[in-house]
């Protein structure tokens, strides 16, 4: 009988030995690669199954900047439904805001206070048609308002020098002039759901001065984002209410 080759060389019908020898290498040398790149990578082998074990690193290092903390979250502060909706106050009954008729972005929220400045400052933005009231921690709520038309608006700094629920109106002399019919008024317009002030009205004075000027209610709640005002800044009712309640009334204002 003849013996078969004893060596590398394949038989004549098809050279499987070499091939298998071949792949077999490759095979050996593809998972030795594999495994060194898992050891590179961070990656270890388990004590009794073989497999690989993810070693993560949970450590922040300095060079990622921490996250900010949530935005603050306030019972008062909810869906538009419940801020806008019916209520009974000092009794009066307000009647809800068609909310879906305001701008999102001027139904009441908290946003991160961009102003600069210190808790308990109002800030109005005259172009953005936004009150800010600013919170401990870099938050702010803000508010939608309606301004005064061109010719009538006042900017600087000052105080909330007192406030008034359900406030009288009297309106000065010079808007008589150009509204005669408010004449009827000249000793004031007792607080009630038509009057211009609305529910609640903080007065602005400035160096020990009324400037004449305040952050009041409206019933006109379609007149907020708009410059229609005599100067003076509105909000729907139901966020003065929520404003009032918040200041000491000797807050610093800045209106720009």
């Amino acid at each position: 009988m003849r013996e078969l080759p004893q060596g590398p060389t394949p038989p004549r019908n098809g050279g499987a030995v070499d091939i298998d020898l071949h792949l077999s290498r490759r095979a050996i040398l593809t998972g030795a690669g594999a495994l060194a790149l898992l050891s590179a990578a961070g990656c270890s082998t388990s004590g009794d199954g073989g497999m690989p074990v993810l070693q993560l690193d949970n450590t922040v290092t300095g060079s990622v900047p921490p996250m900010r903390p949530a935005i603050s979250v306030d019972k008062n502060i909810t869906g538009a439904d419940v801020m806008y909706a019916a209520l009974t106050d000092n009794g009066f009954n307000v009647p809800e805001v068609p909310y879906l008729k305001v701008k999102p972005e001027f139904r009441r929220q908290i946003v991160v206070d961009t102003t600069g400045e210190a808790p308990g400052t109002i800030v109005v933005h005259l172009k953005e048609r936004m009150l800010y009231l600013v919170q401990p921690g870099g938050d702010a709520i803000r508010y939608g308002v309606g301004i005064g038309k061109d010719g009538f608006r006042w900017s600087g700094r000052a105080n909330i020098q007192y406030g008034r629920e359900w406030p009288t109106w009297t309106p000065p002399p010079e808007m008589i002039q150009r509204k005669p019919e408010l004449v009827k008024w000249q000793g004031g317009q007792p607080g009630g759901l038509t009057n211009p002030l609305g529910a609640r009205a903080l007065y602005i004075y400035q160096d020990g001065k009324d400037t004449g000027y305040r952050i009041h209610g409206s019933p006109e709640w379609w007149s907020i984002g708009q410059a229609m005002s005599s100067g003076c800044v509105r909000l729907i009712n139901q966020d003065i209410i929520d404003l009032y309640s918040r200041v000491s009334k000797k807050n610093p204002v800045v209106v720009m």
